[in-house]
């Protein structure tokens, strides 16, 4: 073994060091090098595009800035800091265009959002009354009501299956976890059109927001089933033999250890699956098939949801229409990320909530 002395002598120790001002200002730098060759180099070659001319200011920026780093830090935290730089570009480069999106669709739908778009629907609403007459109400009820009925549907399918999956498998399970893969890449016009097929042609069923339930359901199931399974796969194994050495049966151990202990994780799957199947309008075309008037019975009769709420409305030549139709697509966002931050808000308190019960737990014993 090495000696404390020779380990000295073998050279200082190098740590990654957290972001200072230097590092900044020379990270700033660097860029500026990297379009100031690019725009050279745009000079005096036939080189043109704003494309290109993004590409080569960002590889020479890359470059410019692990020779700089090297020669100012070491190769070492030159690599670790140019991989930094990639890795941060690559999330901005996804995170931007989504940021746009949002931004653009936000000033687009804010031209036609008054508080009465959440309380009229457009019964009495003419295509030259302006943006602002009538609203949405009847596809904020119809959207809530059969996304909820499609929860209803496969949360529970979902669950199941997957705890048959991870907590008890057997011969069956391959072709089940095939088919679930198959379900995921199935278009969402593809299940509108099974369930029009089945439930309205051949059962002789109206459109209704059950048949949009029925259509949004198939779309959910294997969201919720692949991520509850991924999920209770990184449950440790070892609270599941602990709980199976004391003496608990293993439907015992799946409902008072592993789902508990899942329980954040599982709530995600839930609020993933209806982000998936929220914002779909194909299958309600061919299912709720849409409607301006307030339907609040789900078993009969069409009924209205944002997705195509938004649909019909944009393809409308008049402005107030398509200002309408920007709005339902603001309105459909705000619930998705609100769906999102409170799935976030209940696992992190699911989490904090355990951690307190293990921990009283802990100092009763």
């Amino acid at each position: 073994m090495q000696t404390a002395t020779e380990v000295r002598r073998a050279g200082p120790r190098v740590r990654i060091k957290n972001w200072t001002q230097r590092d900044a200002l020379l990270l700033v730098g660097c860029a500026y090098a990297g379009i100031a060759f690019a725009w050279l180099l745009f000079r005096v070659t036939p080189l043109e595009g704003v494309f290109g001319f993004v590409v080569c200011a960002y590889l020479a920026f890359v470059a410019i800035y692990w020779f700089v780093v090297r020669d100012v830090e070491g190769p070492l935290l030159a690599s670790d800091r140019v991989v930094s730089v990639i890795v941060a570009s690559a999330a901005g480069f996804v995170l931007v265009p989504l940021v746009l999106i949002i931004g653009f669709v936000i000033v687009q739908g804010a031209k036609a959002l008054t508080p009465g778009f959440f309380v009229h629907t457009l019964e009495t609403v003419g295509p030259l009354d302006p943006a602002t007459a009538g609203g949405g109400l009847h596809a904020i009820v119809g959207t809530f009501m059969q996304v909820g009925a499609a929860m209803i549907i496969s949360v529970p399918l979902g669950l199941m299956v997957a705890i048959y999956l991870n907590e008890i498998g057997g011969r069956p399970a391959r072709p089940v976890r095939f088919v679930v893969d198959a379900m995921s890449g199935v278009p969402s016009i593809v299940a509108g059109l099974f369930i029009y097929a089945v439930w309205i042609v051949q059962l002789g069923n109206d459109f209704s927001g059950l048949a949009a339930a029925l259509a949004l359901s198939v779309l959910m199931l294997p969201t919720v089933i692949r991520t509850s399974e991924e999920m209770l796969r990184i449950v440790p194994d070892g609270l599941r033999e602990a709980s199976l050495a004391l003496g608990a049966p293993e439907w015992r151990t799946v409902s008072r250890v592993v789902l508990p202990t899942a329980r954040a994780g599982l709530i995600t799957a839930v609020i993933l699956g209806v982000a998936r199947a929220v914002g779909e309008t194909a299958p309600l075309i061919m299912t709720a098939f849409g409607s301006s008037l307030l339907n609040g019975n789900l078993f009969a009769g069409a009924q209205s949801a944002l997705p195509l709420f938004s649909y019909a409305l944009i393809r409308s030549p008049q402005q107030s229409q398509i200002d309408r139709a920007w709005t339902g697509a603001l309105v459909l966002i705000a619930i998705v990320l609100g769906l999102f931050t409170l799935a976030r808000v209940l696992g992190n308190r699911a989490g904090k909530g355990r951690g307190r019960r293990l921990r009283k737990r802990g100092a009763k014993t």
